[in-house]
């Protein structure tokens, strides 16, 4: 018998350790940076053309997918390979540029003309990804990791702070433990990198580099506007995101979005550990905890024992999270029976709108089993994270000034969706590497989408 090993769409544990050079075409081929190269050779306008803007882009993008530690590391590889010298279009070895003119390259490819051509090479890859693939965006998650940098001279601090580029700075992040006190303290010098993740497909869809003191709460909405961009309208179901995110505005931004929130709430009661419900008077047997979920208290038992009511669901059309008498709902008998329920069969229920406190009562509360397994959607971020951070470079920590390291990271999120996309257009089937022989549609679909990109920018 003859079992099936099928990989996932984006199976990331097929990408291979030294990537062939059909890896490495079809990846060339799927960013589309048409517009980025036109920029940059308007950019140089007459100057030297020693080495073509061609090359010096694709020894950029070849370095992280490669997963080289330095551009001197795939300069070295270039002029070892005459394979990859064909690849980038170089004729002879000495049209192989030299590590400095990867430097003043990556000087000039992190203006902010630059930067905003590579976001947009980067929102078209993920549109180009969420129309063939459906439910990419579905789920999606949001984290902040730390990226180390150096400061340039004063001078070019001066020049980048006029471009509007945020300057490298010191970050420090505290971890606590469930009473409150710091276990563990982490500090860098660098960069903030934000990210909106694909829980299921583990993919970015959207992006942001700040300097460390920028709260993960205050780039939610920008982040927002961005994924939604390049998703189709209606795609985003709900977004999960750690405590730095427990903010009421990003509450209040999500429910008028129509995406669930799925955030951790922070200990914020420090005197109090339950509150009635609004409306309701002391002879009420409802409360509801710090983290909104819903108790009633069997007063008839002495001393009184607290249970959690039972969820029912979520009403949409009122806006209500609703709940029923657990002893009703599991079938077991309760002494405080005859005084809350009365003569109703169904039991004592209770409707919470959701507008009382956007962060107490969201859509999917905590206490749920739903939350608890949505929730650990979150952990495609950190992946997400190693992956960019340890196996293409983004934490290299070596780059001087901000528009290196801005394109740097521009390159890298780049490099992140064309394997992806290389991934999706593999064969499926019995794959250990991307050399895949089945084809699917996904595969077909996004095959003819590059071919007409490219054929539409060999007409213009």
């Amino acid at each position: 018998m003859k079992v099936m090993d099928i990989q996932p769409l984006f199976a990331w544990a097929a990408l291979e350790d030294s990537p062939s050079l059909g890896t490495l075409r079809r990846c060339l081929e799927a960013i589309p940076d048409g517009s980025l190269r036109q920029g940059l050779c308007l950019a140089r306008g007459r100057g030297r053309d020693d080495y073509p803007v061609s090359v010096l882009w694709g020894v950029a993008v070849l370095t992280p997918l490669l997963r080289h530690a330095s551009y001197d590391a795939c300069l070295a590889e270039v002029r070892r390979n005459p394979a990859l010298q064909r690849l980038l279009g170089l004729e002879t070895e000495d049209d192989i540029p030299h590590h400095w003119n990867l430097s003043r390259f990556l000087d000039v490819l992190g203006h902010p003309a630059h930067l905003s051509a590579m976001r947009g090479s980067f929102d078209a890859m993920v549109s180009r990804l969420s129309s063939v693939v459906g439910d990419l965006g579905h789920r999606l998650a949001g984290d902040a990791t730390a990226l180390c940098a150096r400061r340039g001279d004063t001078k070019r601090q001066k020049a980048e702070t006029k471009l509007g580029l945020p300057q490298p700075a010191g970050g420090r992040k505290e971890y606590l433990d469930d009473e409150g006190k710091v276990t563990k303290v982490v500090e860098w010098f660098g960069y903030k990198l934000h990210l909106l993740v694909d829980v299921r497909h583990e993919l970015a869809v959207a992006y942001s580099v700040t300097e460390p003191a920028v709260g993960d709460n205050q780039m939610i909405e920008p982040l927002l506007k961005q994924a939604q961009a390049n998703l189709p309208e209606g795609r985003i179901e709900s977004l999960a995101y750690d405590k730095a995110a427990d903010d009421a505005a990003v509450f209040s931004l999500l429910h008028s979005a129509g995406i669930k929130p799925l955030i951790q709430n922070r200990a914020l009661w420090k005197s109090e550990p339950e509150r009635m419900l609004p409306g309701h008077t002391g002879r009420s047997n409802l409360v509801y905890d710090e983290s909104g979920t819903l108790h009633c208290y069997d007063k008839v038992s002495t001393p009184m024992v607290r249970h959690r009511m039972a969820y029912i669901g979520h009403e949409p059309k009122r806006g209500t999270l609703k709940y029923r008498c657990p002893a009703r709902h599991e079938g077991w008998s309760c002494p405080s029976d005859a005084q809350c329920n009365g003569e109703r069969r169904y039991g004592l229920v209770a409707r919470i709108k959701s507008d009382l406190d956007l962060r107490r009562f969201p859509p999917i509360p905590r206490m749920t089993k739903q939350f608890e397994r949505l929730y650990k959607g979150r952990t495609a971020v950190e992946r997400v994270n190693a992956r960019l951070k340890l196996y293409w470079g983004a934490d290299d920590g070596n780059l001087v000034g901000a528009r290196r390291f801005d394109a740097m990271v521009g390159v890298v999120m780049l490099v992140h969706l064309a394997l992806a996309t290389t991934l999706a257009r593999s064969g499926r089937g019995m794959i250990k590497t991307l050399g895949g022989t089945r084809l699917g549609p996904i595969a077909h679909a996004l095959n003819e989408a590059i071919e007409r990109e490219r054929s539409c920018a060999q007409g213009g």
